[in-house]
């Protein structure tokens, strides 16, 4: 089972359940829990081969290749072992394919959708990196890679904290696990692609920084066409928003789960 962290509070029955991206852990989320906790019970997953759950930890069989399906019945069966019945879900980049797609196949599972620098298309930058990180995943060391990529994604002097983050936690994977993970890459267009098309008719917050270029015009078409989605931008933000701005963050958040 992937490694969890819950906290859990006195009197309230709801659950928020944080979800972070590829490359990441839950530590990303150490600028949330105070908020969070003092409103809900909270649950922390780290995804496979990410902080605590390392392939070294998993007792399941090493597999060659990686699926959103596979990872989304693990996110599950965490939810199902502590019998965590629905959840609001919080994932940030990579982490909300991952909370959409639940929200796809488990509706009844999930109360509210927050989606931190979500990422809805590629552009043509981010289709071009992608093809050049596929055709050099085996060839070339996988934090190279990855420093690549976090520069394209978050280039400027005030994206450096939620980067360089980021980066340190990358340090932490092995070039197997990143070759499996990047294997996703494959499969992300087809589903973006059905997201954009089909809405969800579970409420959903979209919190996007105005300087993130690669991913924000996307999310800006959804919105306009999906009427259960929300979009708040927050000024002087890249891709990283919770890390970024966190007290902002935290305050839009907070407000629309709490909506009723």
């Amino acid at each position: 089972m992937l490694h969890y962290t819950t906290y859990r509070h006195p009197a309230s029955p709801e659950w928020v359940t944080f979800v972070h991206g590829a490359g990441g852990s839950s530590s990303i989320w150490y600028q949330q829990v105070r908020d969070f906790r003092q409103h809900f019970n909270v649950l922390l997953i780290d995804l496979r081969g990410h902080g605590q759950s390392s392939s070294a930890r998993m007792p399941q069989p090493a597999l060659k290749r990686y699926s959103f399906d596979l990872i989304c019945r693990e996110i599950m069966e965490v939810l199902d072992h502590l019998a965590i019945q629905r959840s609001h879900f919080v994932g940030i980049s990579l982490g909300t394919i991952l909370i959409r797609e639940l929200a796809e196949k488990h509706p009844e599972r999930v109360q509210r959708l927050v989606m931190g620098g979500a990422v809805m298309k590629l552009n043509l930058r981010g289709q071009l990196l992608m093809r050049l990180g596929f055709l050099l995943r085996s060839m070339v060391p996988y934090l190279l890679l990855y420093k690549l990529f976090a520069f394209a994604i978050m280039p400027r002097r005030n994206h450096r904290q939620a980067r360089n983050l980021f980066i340190r936690e990358a340090r932490k994977l092995y070039q197997k696990e990143f070759i499996r993970w990047f294997g996703l890459t494959t499969q992300i267009n087809p589903l973006l692609a059905f997201f954009r098309l089909t809405e969800s008719q579970i409420p959903t917050l979209y919190v996007m920084g105005e300087e993130d270029h690669m991913f924000l015009p996307a999310v800006r078409k959804l919105v306009g066409r999906h009427a259960t989605a929300q979009l708040h931008v927050i000024p002087r933000c890249g891709h990283v928003v919770n890390v970024e701005q966190p007290v902002i963050f935290n305050k839009q958040v907070l407000g629309f789960l709490s909506q009723r």
